[in-house]
């Protein structure tokens, strides 16, 4: 492995995310945290000496070719080095003493799950409520991505690490250069920011709650700066719009391309895209139809209250506007059962992906068709292409991998005696990087009581369910590190 390499990018993406720490400072200086300021500027001082330090003694003319051990070990690196960098303003600035709850909270904003150690939100600086939500929407897009998009300076191919860190199955690319494909993504999620964040504007919110929730919302992440989330607005608008573009963000972003340059035909051929929304409208259908009468007098708001809920579970952001706990027990259920699912790949969203359910739906019809017709062929086809075997096998397996890693942090979490409403709960949500559950970790409460080495672990599978379970585990075989 290129070990050198690998360490040479990790301090070019630290050195990515200091440069973020600068707009924190400035709302720092507009708010008067001076105080905050120098919490800021130790992890940008200090990533900036580490850059120095590796340019000094790694030379540019070492092999600049990134093999596929090196994107695993480069992308899960990155992660947990931009955490314990992120975590720095927490933990120094005292807000968030224990260095296991730091982590947690900023490994929890990068990989956009949400889940949160924090019990009193709006007490905290807003220069750092900021950076919380601005960990977030690095983490949507990828910050390996964004240090893709600028590796034409550095002379390194990037594909190794998309295809380590790409949220699906497949990788698309819709330039022949992986980099330029890079950049057109970050192009179409910044341009949805700033379209977001006009509308919360327009909805009567003030620019430091727009930013703050559109970074939530576009990234499917979830961290809000008040302690009742979105629900603190009661505003119908502002729910539609953040509805509206979760929705929106849990969306293959290669259909945004397709959308901009006009090949519609190509987008509602879309499989993935028709079975998603079609999701989304059932599961909101029955929430609205079960709410409505019993928990919400008119139509139009257990129709505004499901379709919120329904769109930050399924694309897993994890904002709330109600306390779902106190709903009837089927819409909780819908609720849960959409958990599993997730957004589609290529979305900032997490979870198991709707294109694998769809392709292993498809291949258990398949089954059922063989014990009928022994001897025929059947093939699992997916917007007019037959799926190789391979997928099908690598989806399969990621399945299974995926539950074993939800039963083992089940079993984690319960150790800490916990029940297992709380302790399933947990796992899925933290896997799925969904972050609200329910039992003790419902809409309403947070994370802070569990242990520290149960924190850790959630931190891990936080991590792993981000970058799609094969990225993390692969690390773990002793195969990987052989020559």
């Amino acid at each position: 492995m290129n070990t050198k390499l690998v360490i040479k990018v990790i301090s070019i993406l630290l050195l990515i995310i200091a440069g973020f720490m600068i707009f924190p400072v400035f709302f720092a200086v507009y708010y008067g945290e001076f105080h905050m300021i120098r919490f800021f500027l130790i992890p940008i001082t200090a990533s900036l000496l580490f850059y120095i330090t590796i340019k000094i003694f790694i030379s540019d003319r070492q092999r600049k070719n990134l093999s596929t051990k090196d994107g695993f070990l480069l992308v899960a690196s990155s992660w947990i080095s931009a955490s314990f960098l992120g975590c720095l303003p927490f933990f120094l600035s005292g807000a968030v003493p224990s260095l296991a709850d730091a982590f947690f909270e900023t490994m929890s904003g990068f990989t956009t799950t949400g889940a949160s150690i924090l019990t009193e939100i709006e007490s905290l600086p807003k220069s750092l409520l900021f950076w919380r939500s601005l960990t977030h929407w690095l983490g949507g897009m990828g910050i390996v991505v964004l240090t893709v998009a600028i590796f034409p300076l550095l002379g390194i191919g990037g594909l190794q690490l998309i295809k380590a860190e790409a949220p699906g199955p497949t990788v698309d690319k819709i330039t022949p250069k992986i980099t330029e494909t890079a950049k057109i993504l970050w192009m179409i999620y910044i341009a949805l920011t700033i379209i977001e964040t006009i509308l919360l504007l327009a909805g009567g919110l003030n620019l430091f709650d727009s930013l703050t929730h559109t970074f939530g919302t576009l990234a499917t992440g979830g961290f809000s700066p008040k302690n009742t989330s979105v629900g603190f607005y009661n505003s119908p608008f502002v729910d539609w719009v953040i509805t509206i573009f979760m929705l929106m963000a849990g969306i293959n972003f290669i259909l945004y391309f397709k959308l901009v340059t006009g090949q519609l035909k190509s987008i509602m051929r879309n499989s993935e895209f028709k079975a998603y929304l079609g999701i989304f409208a059932a599961a909101t259908l029955i929430v609205t139809l079960n709410l409505h009468g019993k928990t919400y007098t008119t139509f139009a708001d257990s129709l505004r209250y499901a379709g919120f809920q329904v769109s930050s579970i399924l694309t897993t952001t994890g904002f709330a506007t109600a306390d779902y706990e106190k709903w009837p027990m089927l819409s909780q259920i819908i609720l849960f059962v959409v958990m599993f699912i997730g957004g589609c790949s290529g979305s900032t969203g997490g979870g198991i992906k709707v294109i694998r359910i769809i392709t292993l739906f498809k291949q258990g019809i398949n089954e059922m068709k063989l014990l009928i017709r022994p001897r025929g062929i059947f093939s699992i086809r997916i917007d007019g292409k037959v799926v190789r075997k391979q997928l099908v096998y690598a989806v399969s397996g990621f399945v299974l991998l995926y539950i074993f890693l939800l039963l083992l942090t089940t079993t984690v979490v319960a150790s800490g005696e916990y029940d297992i409403v709380t302790s399933l709960s947990t796992a899925l949500v933290t896997l799925g990087n969904i972050g609200p559950g329910f039992g003790l970790i419902g809409p309403t409460e947070n994370y802070s009581f569990y242990q520290d080495y149960i924190k850790w672990f959630l931190s891990f599978a936080m991590m792993a369910g981000r970058l799609e379970i094969y990225t993390v585990l692969v690390m773990l075989l002793p195969a990987f590190w052989r020559r």
